[in-house]
């Protein structure tokens, strides 16, 4: 299975994880703006929240970039505001607290390239999941295979429900923070 580098990506996309076979992460791909390879989307007080990671255009060339070469803007305070919204949405979920500060590391590092940051990310996740997926980035251009065609979401507690309903296939931090080591069993469903 052939998965897109994704930031904090959607559930739909860790469930694929979950088959067992290797997974690999395109690198070769020309980077798509506007997708999940540099935006997530969170539960906010206000809604769904769609947090992108300001990424660096000098070195596109002819308007396109390969994965692997993509680097994250340092123009802005990209990070401080993507934990700020974070901790602000999440604040209140039962599993916050515990977690955050497995988290925070790695929005005060600096990065460079969008992969290094997605695969870290990513990474921290299995680990908060208790999954070790065998995930490696291609050594070629090899396409991205479907990953959520299937995907069903089964309701599970978010802070917000009562305010605006569930949200499904939001970032895997939501689940994560919303149900704590129940997420596992939440992606086996």
């Amino acid at each position: 299975m052939v998965l897109p580098s994704a930031y904090l990506p959607p559930i739909s996309w860790f469930v694929s994880l979950r088959t067992g076979e290797p997974i690999f992460m395109e690198q070769y791909e020309n980077y798509q703006k506007q997708t999940i390879r540099n935006r997530c989307t969170i539960d906010s007080p206000n809604g769904p929240l769609h947090l992108s990671i300001p990424i660096d255009k000098s070195t596109f060339i002819g308007g396109k970039c390969l994965m692997k070469d993509v680097r994250i803007s340092t123009h802005n305070d990209w990070q401080h505001q993507h934990w700020y919204a974070i901790e602000t949405s999440y604040f209140n979920s039962p599993f916050f607290e515990y977690l955050q500060d497995d988290f925070r590391p790695l929005y005060e590092k600096h990065w460079d390239f969008l992969m290094d940051l997605n695969e870290a990310l990513i990474q921290k996740c299995c680990e908060m999941l208790d999954i070790q997926p065998n995930i490696s980035r291609t050594n070629e251009y090899m396409g991205i295979t479907p990953f959520n065609t299937d995907f069903s979401p089964t309701p599970y507690y978010q802070v917000f429900q009562q305010k605006h309903g569930f949200l499904p296939d939001l970032s895997i931090i939501d689940l994560i923070f919303n149900m704590g080591n129940e997420s596992l069993l939440f992606l086996k469903r």
